[in-house]
């Protein structure tokens, strides 16, 4: 067996299960069993794939045909130009929260971040790794997603800057901070139904419905951002993109000012952003 045939063949596989890119896919798993860039598969097509590795490959393609997501089969997912580790403990991270550190990074250089919710840890690695004199902290409930978070600071050379901390929410977390961040669990109860099985299977159900309407982590952060966020501090918060005027409304109600919605590249609304008067 050859990569151009083994390449052949998964994309067929992918495409007789009705797999959306199966070209794509197809590369990537063959590039991860390969241990090669994606490129190589094209510049070197007659490169001989050894038994083990076709056997780790049809694997692969086995559970991708049954909707595991391609960032959990290989454990990892890009996220602002660097590779962070994914796992069944965490939500995998989406294109659309490059909008968060975007935002952040287009404002002041913070010095103390606070992330709530933080799974993976893709904001606070990111944003250390961009901000070398800022140090964070990074709350989650879950005790295995704070494991992987340790890990994706470690990998990028910040964990001596990041301190994380099972909390829900704010409660145990002390001090003031320049900037509170938060991707929360938004997607509503009705929502959920529609969640693709490469979603609603392989992502922890915590990290994507807070349940009803799906804007109750938001009162949360609204209601107590007063006792953490530092005088011109600021607060942003992912959301769906059908939440801007509802998010809105519940930070002006709570009473932070400066709330406004960002777009994301697809001119949806995905960040809302506020300080304290």
């Amino acid at each position: 067996m050859i990569l151009r045939d083994a390449l052949r063949k998964g994309i067929a596989q992918l495409r007789g299960a009705n797999i959306e890119g199966p070209e794509r896919d197809a590369r990537i798993l063959l590039a991860h069993v390969m241990g090669i860039p994606t490129g190589h598969i094209s510049l070197e097509p007659d490169m001989p794939v050894r038994d083990e590795q076709f056997h780790a490959y049809e694997n692969a393609l086995i559970r991708r045909t049954q909707n595991m997501p391609v960032s959990k089969i290989i454990g990892k997912r890009q996220f602002w130009g660097r590779d962070f580790l994914v796992t069944s403990d965490v939500l995998d991270p989406r294109p659309e929260t490059e909008t968060l550190i975007a935002e952040v990074l287009a404002g002041p250089s913070p010095r103390r971040i606070l992330d709530l919710g933080t799974g993976s840890g893709i904001l606070p690695v990111t944003l250390l790794a961009e901000r070398p004199a800022a140090v964070a902290v990074a709350t989650d409930i879950s005790p295995a997603a704070l494991a992987v978070a340790q890990e994706n600071a470690e990998t990028h050379g910040v964990s001596d800057r990041l301190t994380l901390q099972q909390a829900d929410w704010f409660k145990g977390v002390e001090g003031q901070f320049d900037l509170i961040l938060s991707n929360p669990p938004y997607i509503s109860e009705i929502e959920m139904l529609d969640l693709s099985p490469e979603v609603l299977q392989h992502d922890p159900h915590l990290a994507l419905t807070p349940g009803g309407d799906g804007l109750s982590p938001y009162v949360k952060i609204g209601e107590d951002a007063h006792h953490h966020l530092a005088p011109q501090g600021r607060l942003l918060v992912e959301i769906g993109w059908k939440q801007g005027p509802d998010v809105l409304a519940i930070f002006r109600e709570a009473g932070l000012s400066h709330v406004q919605i960002h777009t994301d590249l697809d001119g949806r609304d995905r960040v809302v952003s506020a300080t304290i008067a």
